[in-house]
């Protein structure tokens, strides 16, 4: 058994604290982003390091964070290295200064950025940099952030310890999260509409296969959202689902908005399309894998597909109000809808990786849209 550590004595633990304090050489600098990008046309600031993080905004993350620097709405600091030769490496900041450069057109082998689904200032859609009067021009290059710089002087370990922690501090938060956490500012109704219909009894049911992870990161919600946004909305969705779904949240929550919602309506259409594939579910033996893949012999897998359940719950749209549940016949044809699709290869072509563009999302929801309307014929 281990012996109990021995705390220090507060003597020893505040020299401890100030020796590392010694080790960590680190200024504060406004840069402005005209000098930022000077600064790596020159090769002075290199913003792709082996250690930079993969992930990549979308257009439209680009576009808002462009709007931002116009609207001067405060932005988050970077923060970089200074190496032995006087040249900086930025750990954290990527996407807000290539954001920038491709705005600018500075970023090689890629077409400068066209702005696109900019929410405050909707103005700016469909504008290149070229676009801008001179004024807007000069404005976004004298725009600055604030950047925390580690010196070269400072304990090399420094750059591995902040690197790790900007980088792991935290679970980075999945879009419904940040949904749910900043759509209050506009109204909380939808939200709380979505989360209470998240927790019915028969949606549960049918989406019980997805994992433990996806659902404690808010996955059901956002399943949820899915459906009211691509039933009431779907002509608005271009390329990016979390963008669209962010915006039709948003249209929906902000009283500002000419976005109607009858939420009694919805509520009973929903609780009727799930209450109707959980019936469809039992009718097949698949249980709650009634929204999931199937073996090639047709067996149902355990295995939870938003593209299944795009499919089925929207292309129930088409009938839903045709559906009678204790119905034992019609019920039993639109069971076997169900079964024969997921194994059709006109609905699986349109599902599986990259298949989120509007053609394939058609297909699908009419997939099973008009093969259960030829079933209650």
């Amino acid at each position: 058994m281990a012996e109990p550590l021995i705390p220090p004595s507060p003597d020893d633990l505040i020299e401890a604290i100030d020796q590392n304090i010694s080790a960590a050489r680190t200024s504060a600098f406004d840069f402005s982003f005209n000098e930022l990008a000077d600064m790596y046309g020159s090769g002075e600031l290199s913003i792709e390091p082996d250690f930079q993080r993969v992930f990549r905004w979308t257009e439209g993350a680009r576009s808002r964070f462009i709007e931002s620097l116009l609207l001067e709405l405060p932005i988050p600091p970077i923060f970089m290295i200074e190496t032995a030769d006087r040249e900086y490496e930025l750990i954290d900041g990527l996407q807000r200064i290539s954001s920038f450069l491709h705005f600018r057109g500075e970023i090689p082998d890629q077409e400068p950025l066209v702005l696109s689904e900019c929410d405050i200032v909707t103005e700016l859609n469909g504008c290149c940099y070229t676009d801008l009067p001179r004024a807007l021009q000069v404005k976004l290059k004298r725009s600055y952030v604030r950047a925390e710089i580690l010196r070269k002087e400072s304990d090399p370990r420094l750059r591995y310890y902040m690197f790790k922690r900007l980088n792991t501090g935290g679970e980075r938060l999945s879009a419904q999260e940040v949904r749910n956490a900043t759509i209050r500012l506009l109204s909380n109704e939808f939200n709380q509409f979505i989360i209470d219909l998240s927790r019915e009894e028969d949606f549960e049911y049918c989406i019980q296969t997805i994992s433990k992870g996806a659902k404690d990161r808010k996955f059901d919600q956002e399943l949820v959202l899915r459906f009211f946004a691509f039933k009431n909305a779907v002509a608005g969705y271009r390329h990016d689902v979390a963008d669209f779904l962010t915006g039709y949240m948003e249209a929906v929550s902000d009283p500002a908005s000419h976005q109607r919602f009858d939420f009694d309506s919805e509520r009973e259409n929903f609780q009727k399309t799930f209450a109707a594939i959980r019936r469809l579910g039992d009718i097949l033996d698949y249980g709650p894998k009634v929204l999931g893949t199937v073996s090639t012999a047709g067996v149902p897998r355990r295995q939870f597909s938003v593209f299944h359940f795009e499919g089925i719950a929207l292309g129930l749209q088409r009938v839903i109000d045709s559906v009678n549940l204790d119905d034992d016949v019609s019920m039993t044809r639109l069971s076997e809808v169900v079964r024969t699709g997921k194994g059709d290869r006109r609905f699986l072509d349109a599902t599986g990786g990259g298949k989120n563009d509007r053609i394939s999302l058609a297909t699908r929801i009419g997939y099973f849209a008009e093969r259960f309307e030829e079933a209650l014929q």
